[in-house]
């Protein structure tokens, strides 16, 4: 005998194993990372900056709950929440386009990306150890992408 839930489990599983047609439509929708990317780490930025504004604080509740109107009412802050609400878009455009297998790892440029914005607007510094793990990073992605096959 069939629930009334059966159905829509039927869907769920038949979403779970979407075939993607080609690499051509894989790798458009692997564009939409860029705009994801962007907003995600430029989002990263806008919370360190409102952030070293409002300033350290102990994390306990007492302290949470003083620095919290500081937190709420800086436009700083909002910018980087903006940016991870821009990012979250383009991101769900991608999952419902895109292997997750394949995009999440690409996903990984960001560290690259925050790490140049970091080192241009925060003025924090670029170390070899930091820019080797970069660097091993996008090798990694690279690997990824190659691997990937069109189902």
């Amino acid at each position: 005998m069939m629930t009334h839930d059966q159905p829509e489990l039927k869907g769920h599983a038949a979403a779970a194993h979407t075939r993607y047609t080609s690499r051509a439509a894989i790798f458009k929708a692997l564009l939409l990372l860029i705009p994801a990317i962007l907003c995600s780490t430029t989002g990263q930025l806008f919370l360190k900056m409102g952030m070293s504004q409002v300033g350290d604080f102990a994390f306990t509740p007492e302290a949470i709950l003083a620095v919290l109107p500081q937190v709420i009412f800086n436009p700083v802050i909002w910018l980087g929440m903006a940016g991870f609400v821009g990012g979250t878009i383009f991101w769900l455009a991608v999952l419902s386009r895109a292997p997750l297998s394949l995009a999440y790892p690409i996903l990984a440029l960001s560290y690259f990306v925050v790490v140049i914005e970091a080192w241009l607007i925060l003025g924090e510094p670029l170390t070899w150890q930091l820019l080797l793990g970069v660097a091993i990073i996008f090798a990694g992605v690279v690997i990824v992408g190659l691997s990937q096959e069109p189902h």
